[in-house]
């Protein structure tokens, strides 16, 4: 959010940059940062704005220009402070008429510079399902955060930042607003903030479920939401997390209804997870093995690329002189097991 300011509160420069329209939207911002402002500003209003200012812009270069050129010929000081005044006031006229449109862009600006600072590349854990399922307080048992948690739905209403340490790395942990069972067009904008999330950011997507249908939401609905937008959890690691176990675990449901859940963990791709935010019953063993799912992802990740084949070409494994008879076991990962071995 920080650069998105920055790039808004930047000024070109004449001849620095000759259009203002394209810069924020086509070339240095994440595509994650690009989606999230349209859907809390509208693009094409954003984009009609700037164009707007842009076109302010040339106006006052060329009245520059005419001007300038106009001074040359002054006969008096008189005459060449008059002609500064009128270009000052033609500058004038035509900033004033783009009242509406500056006073719209510091608007922007200033929401922007509201929003939480996430990082789209670091390691991150997105919490999402539906209202009032307990992402909220999972998030703030977590990480050093301080979400509102409320008995209603809706509670949050934007994306809300966390981090936690965990094996000495900095994670971040975005809890996103509850997402509703409805197709992509009738969804809000408070919903379509976690859909861009769940769209741009590779993370370890956890979607918490409520055995107790206390959301007031029941489990077929709830597994049909997570089949709804499975299609953004592709390629990502995936964890069904089941929340308010202290009230219904799961060997208490229904035959029926277990049968829902199962369907989504049958494949293997999807891990199952269960916790207490109430109890803190196995809070941090969720968070402990999410985390260890987004490493092992990231890490496959890296092997699948060629810039792991340049740096095993570049290891030697190398064995000490034995000093005795005495055997010595070496441990060592199987990845390293073809690497050439010399004893010294």
């Amino acid at each position: 959010a920080k650069y998105v300011v920055a790039r808004t509160r930047r000024a070109p420069l004449p001849g620095q940059k000759k259009n203002l329209t394209p810069s924020l939207f086509e070339q240095d911002v994440h595509p994650f940062y690009g989606d999230l402002m349209n859907v809390l500003y509208d693009k094409d209003h954003y984009k009609l704005a700037l164009g707007q200012v842009n076109t302010a812009r040339h106006l006052v270069e060329q009245i520059s220009k005419d001007y300038l050129r106009l001074i040359k010929f002054g006969d008096s000081l008189y005459r060449c402070k008059q002609l500064k005044r009128a270009a000052l006031g033609r500058m004038a006229t035509v900033m004033k008429r783009q009242k509406d449109s500056l006073a719209y862009l510091e608007q922007v600006r200033q929401h922007l510079a509201r929003l939480p600072s996430i990082d789209p590349n670091t390691r991150t854990l997105i919490i999402c399902g539906y209202p009032n399922v307990g992402k909220s307080s999972f998030m703030n048992k977590v990480t050093r955060a301080d979400v509102d948690v409320q008995p209603y739905a809706f509670t949050t209403k934007s994306l809300f930042v966390g981090h936690l340490d965990y094996k000495y790395i900095r994670w971040q942990v975005i809890d996103t607003p509850g997402v509703l069972d409805h197709p992509l067009e009738q969804r809000n904008t408070i919903e379509m903030q976690s859909i861009t999330a769940l769209a741009h950011l590779r993370a370890c997507i956890m979607f918490f479920v409520d055995l107790s249908e206390a959301c007031g939401y029941s489990i077929a609905d709830q597994v049909n939401l997570f089949n709804s937008i499975k299609p953004l959890f592709a390629n990502k690691p995936t964890m069904l997390v089941i929340n308010k176990i202290d009230a219904m675990r799961l060997d208490q449901v229904e035959p029926e209804q277990r049968a829902f859940i199962d369907s989504i963990t049958a494949s293997g791709e999807v891990k199952l997870a269960m916790l207490s935010c109430h109890t803190e019953e196995g809070v941090m063993d969720v968070r402990s093995a999410a985390c260890d799912m987004l490493l092992q992802a990231r890490v496959e990740m890296k092997m699948k690329g060629n810039k792991i084949n340049d740096v095993m070409n570049r290891l030697h494994l190398t064995l000490p002189k034995p000093r005795d008879e005495k055997v010595v076991i070496f441990c060592f990962t199987s990845r390293l097991a073809p690497i050439s071995r010399r004893r010294l």
